[in-house]
């Protein structure tokens, strides 16, 4: 325990610095939003209609890219871009371990092999190093993670993709908004895959979206999320089609279509990302600012090449300065009606790529990381007492437990 005078945690019988809990993330939707959507309803397509056109048009706006697919979510859209991209069996696609599994298992969903770089130990995202360490002669693309919305190092791994031929897919699913030297995030890899689930920045319910600025690649999209069908007549293989009614299946592709009220809904949301981006900037400023005189506490470095609009904030423990676990101080935030979460597990600490021969120890950083890592809350509706409410709670556990 800390000093006697620290005030006493709500887990051991102390008043909580919050009467109602508060999340680590959550979607921001109003007015404006239900009745985008309640007018889809409302007319004669709810699928398959102009909202979805209109959103990867708006899409490709936002963020400099020629071309956008909507899908279903963005894990379809990693896997849309292995399928696009070729990979296939006794493929290697090298990515990182911190991070949400999809980005490592739509490697899997093709037959190829996920290989696991290392992250560098202070902006927790994949270290190009270590990316050029695990290539092979087998190795067919990079899925490089903004991990929190932090972008990567574009410029360095766009030199080992190109020097080794490598497919560049960025995982973006945490950094819509997101600029790296002033380009947005969905312009500069092969493929950039976005998710929209509710906890995102915005949100179309489930969603996603992969952008690219090659039309081959486009195409093969397109394919891999309709079915392998195309209803164009200009690309039809059958010259004569016995009518309007005819369409053609090309290829095995897949049912990942967004709807057009989940498109009307993410037309919505975007038209608010300037004003969602600005809030989370000023609560990531105060979070640096409090914790800035807290040695427990350390920050992600931020690199000065990305302008982040930052989906996570996370904290990492200084275990060495507090006498508590991890564990024990999360159970403490959630008993001061702050709750965490932790992002993420390691990817192959899971049974199912233990079963496949991954061990722990790959990648040393990463664990460590994830070892003293854990997510405070931060979404634009935060108010800016719940923002002092989330750091006093830090503050009031850190003081508690300090060595």
């Amino acid at each position: 325990m800390g000093v006697s005078m620290s005030e006493k945690l709500a887990i051991h019988g102390g008043t909580p610095v919050r009467a109602d809990k508060i999340y680590y993330g959550r979607q921001c939707i109003d007015e404006d939003d239900i009745s985008a959507v309640g007018e889809v309803l409302r007319g004669p397509l709810i699928t398959c209609g102009p909202d979805v056109a209109a959103v990867e048009k708006l899409l490709a706006e936002v963020t400099g890219a020629k071309y956008a697919v909507v899908v279903a979510n963005g894990t379809a859209a990693l896997h849309c871009a292995m399928l696009a991209a070729g990979i296939g069996e006794g493929d290697e696609v090298i990515t990182t371990p911190l991070t949400f599994a999809a980005s490592a298992n739509c490697a899997v969903y093709v037959g190829a092999k996920p290989v696991f770089a290392d992250v560098d130990p202070e902006t927790y995202n994949i270290d190009p190093d270590s990316i050029e360490a695990h290539i092979t002669d087998r190795t067919r693309a990079v899925v490089a993670v903004d991990y929190t919305g932090q972008a990567v190092e574009h410029d360095r791994i766009r030199d080992i993709c190109d020097r080794h031929g490598l497919t560049y897919v960025v995982d973006a699913a945490h950094a819509i908004g997101t600029k790296y030297k002033g380009r947005p995030e969905g312009s500069i890899g092969d493929m950039t895959c976005f998710s929209f689930h509710p906890v995102k920045t915005i949100t179309s319910g489930e969603g996603g979206a992969i952008t690219t600025n090659d039309p081959e690649l486009f195409r093969k999209l397109r394919l891999a999320s309709q079915h392998g069908i195309v209803r164009d007549p200009d690309e039809f293989d059958e010259k004569d089609p016995e009518g309007i009614w005819y369409y053609e299946m090309q290829t095995l592709g897949f049912n990942y279509r967004m709807t057009d009220f989940q498109a009307a809904l993410l037309i919505s949301q975007l038209k608010k990302l300037d004003a969602f981006s600005k809030r989370r900037h000023e609560i990531v400023a105060r979070y640096n600012e409090a914790f800035a005189d807290m040695p427990e506490i350390i920050v992600q470095r931020e690199i000065p090449e990305s302008d982040t609009t930052r989906h996570l904030y996370i904290i990492q423990l200084d275990l060495d300065k507090l006498s508590c676990t991890r564990r024990e101080f999360f159970d403490a935030m959630s008993a001061e009606n702050v709750q965490c979460q932790v992002h993420y597990v390691p990817v192959y600490y899971f049974p199912f790529y233990k079963e496949r021969g991954y061990e722990r120890g790959l990648c040393p950083h990463a664990e460590r990381i994830y070892d003293r890592i854990m997510s405070i809350p931060l979404y634009p509706m935060m108010t800016d007492d719940d923002v002092e409410s989330v750091i006093t709670a830090v503050r009031k556990i850190v003081d508690w437990y300090r060595i």
